[in-house]
């Protein structure tokens, strides 16, 4: 059920199983949890709303990274400002190998004898970023089908079963966060990623 601003009104006049209304304590409870999810409202409202203006004006180099992000079609305000503000402003890679550690994405090796093979991906470094990284990757093959990236994933893992396209994601979205981060450095387009028609 959406909470809107009738929501004190239908507290009042909700009913229990008999007939009768919500007792005066569930009802206080409920007009308390209200007011307290109104104010969070306004506090996310109004970061929102700053945030938002910064994106707009700021000539500070994080803002410039954050509306370059912004370009690329299938990345919204909230991927972009986590990616920059999380990620990429406040440290300097030097190669690929440091973007995928630091965000948990790099393969773990395994040797014991003669046996070498790989255990799955870290899990070492920013969990947000993680989880944002493979989010992105899913709304990447959708946004940009056409890329090189999603061509590379449609033939390795597209027809495979959901256990490969789910290992297959997390590749993607490793090799993604690369290609932007090439991106945010060097103004390198992602091969056949398509921008955002103005």
């Amino acid at each position: 059920m959406e909470v809107g601003d009738d929501f004190p009104e239908i507290v009042e006049h909700q009913r229990l199983w008999n007939g009768e209304p919500l007792p005066a304590g569930l009802q206080a409870r409920l007009l308390c949890e209200y007011q307290r999810f109104q104010l969070v409202q306004q506090q996310i409202q109004a970061l929102e709303a700053e945030r938002r203006e910064m994106i707009r004006s700021s000539p500070q180099p994080e803002a410039e990274q954050v509306r370059r992000l912004l370009r690329l079609r299938g990345i919204g305000i909230n991927c972009a400002w986590l990616y920059v503000m999380e990620f990429f402003c406040w440290r300097a890679f030097r190669n690929r190998r440091e973007v995928g550690a630091l965000a948990g994405l790099t393969p773990m090796p395994h040797q014991s004898g003669e046996e070498d093979h790989e255990l799955g991906i870290s899990k070492v470094g920013n969990r947000h970023i993680r989880a944002m990284a493979i989010e992105i990757a899913w709304v990447w093959l959708r946004y940009q089908p056409t890329s090189e990236l999603s061509r590379w994933y449609q033939r390795r893992f597209g027809t495979g079963s959901k256990r490969l396209r789910k290992i297959g994601i997390v590749a993607l979205a490793r090799k993604l966060l690369i290609a932007i981060w090439r991106y945010l450095e060097l103004g390198t387009l992602p091969a056949g990623a398509v921008l955002k028609s103005t």
